[in-house]
């Protein structure tokens, strides 16, 4: 196998490295979201995830904490963190079959693809102007 052809395989690390979660391949959709759940969950103005088929997972390792939260429309989302930072890693949401989405930070790979779009974007703070070609969704 080729350089070229070697699949991707990306392991996403907690601050204090105790919760890691490898994944292989590409994700399906990388983008950010500047509601105002995604604001507090991360503590920033907005997050920045990638989309991935629960198969993608080829190793799930420590321990980890769920805070399941509830959208306007009744669904469920969970945030799973480390219990001993408290690094959000990823999440799973009951509209999402399958998947999960990966913060992007904790990759620690700054050349990470840019998002797609950013949802939510009139809840965007005032400096933050996304390049054109970034989707801006409501």
């Amino acid at each position: 196998m080729t350089g070229a052809e070697k699949p991707v395989v990306r392991t996403a690390r907690c601050s204090c490295g105790s919760l890691k979660l490898t994944l292989r391949g590409a994700p399906e959709r990388v983008y950010a979201c500047a509601c105002l759940d995604c604001q507090k969950a991360t503590g920033s103005a907005f997050s920045y995830r990638a989309r991935y088929r629960k198969q993608a997972i080829i190793a799930d390792d420590g321990e980890r904490r769920r805070f399941r939260r509830f959208t306007d429309k009744g669904r469920w989302t969970d945030q799973i963190f480390c219990p001993n930072c408290g690094t959000l890693i990823y999440m799973e949401a009951e509209v999402l079959d399958e998947q999960i989405v990966v913060s992007i930070g904790c990759f620690a790979e700054p050349d990470f693809a840019p998002p797609a779009a950013i949802f939510w974007s009139r809840r965007r703070h005032g400096w933050y102007e996304p390049k054109p070609e970034i989707q801006l969704v409501e």
